[in-house]
């Protein structure tokens, strides 16, 4: 509209319309075209900089696309795969005693340390050590007697 009322108001006022349909055009695929050239250069450019904490909330690199690039969504006969994969480990975590389970949890799923882990459980990190040996070994079973085949 200010576009319009700087440049043509000296027009009539029944090309109004017609005028500022083409304007917004414009506006809008120049808006577009610019966003097009920043993302080509901020995707260029990333890879050269460390990730930051703002850089990963609004990451380029989540918009590119091709054949081999696990952003890409998973095939159907691939995301059921996967979907029965992760149910079969659900499942085989349940039938895990509690400890052994909590300390498998904390250690890989959260990422701590087992010294991190040993205070949560309030046990020794040798304890925690003990668990996790436990518990991966007895996943290990279940999933293997199932058929599982962990690539």
């Amino acid at each position: 509209m200010l576009k319009l009322a700087e440049r043509y108001g000296n027009k009539p006022a029944d090309e109004y319309p017609l005028l500022f349909q083409r304007i917004l055009q414009n506006t809008i695929r120049d808006h577009f075209r610019r966003q097009k050239v920043r993302s080509f250069w901020t995707t260029l450019f990333s890879s050269l900089y460390p990730q930051s904490d703002a850089a990963e909330e609004n990451d380029p690199l989540d918009t590119l696309h091709d054949k081999n690039n696990n952003s890409q969504p998973l095939e159907p006969e691939e995301a059921l795969d996967q979907a029965q994969l992760i149910a079969r480990i659900e499942k085989a975590l349940a039938e895990l005693p509690a400890r052994q389970r909590e300390a498998f949890l904390l250690r890989y799923w959260e990422e701590m340390d087992t010294a991190e882990t040993a205070a949560i459980m309030g046990c020794s990190e040798g304890s925690v050590k003990t668990h996790c040996s436990r518990a991966t070994h007895a996943l290990a079973l279940k999933l293997g007697e199932k058929g599982g085949d962990l690539k």
